[in-house]
């Protein structure tokens, strides 16, 4: 049986002064979800632990991300963190200070019924 994605979203976080990868990372995933309530798990009885979570992470440095940590920013399913080459880093030319941007995709999957 394979799944099928019933809901993506994407998000964008950054760091301003820390150059900190893992926090943008947190931040673009929390941007993702934020915005997202999904009531058909309550109007069709089904359990969140049905539910599998692929998120995606776009940074500049992807080895900077400890993507195990991630998860613990996703409330629900079974969840699974990957990064990719992405994002942004931004130089201000005045100070040298560089802003970290990451991009985040959030999906989710149920077992396809049918």
């Amino acid at each position: 049986m394979s799944d099928q994605r019933f809901i993506i979203e994407m998000g964008m976080g950054n760091d301003q002064y820390g150059q900190d990868y893992q926090k943008a990372a947190r931040r673009a995933i929390e941007d993702a979800i934020r915005h997202s309530s999904i009531p058909l798990f309550d109007a069709l009885d089904l359990d969140h632990a049905a539910m599998r979570v692929q998120v995606t992470v776009g940074v500049q440095n992807p080895d900077a991300i400890d993507c195990a940590a991630l998860t613990a920013c996703l409330p629900r399913g079974r969840v699974t963190v990957t990064t990719a080459h992405g994002g942004l880093n931004v130089t201000n030319p005045d100070s040298g200070n560089v802003i970290v941007i990451a991009t985040a995709a959030v999906e989710a999957f149920l077992p396809h019924q049918g």
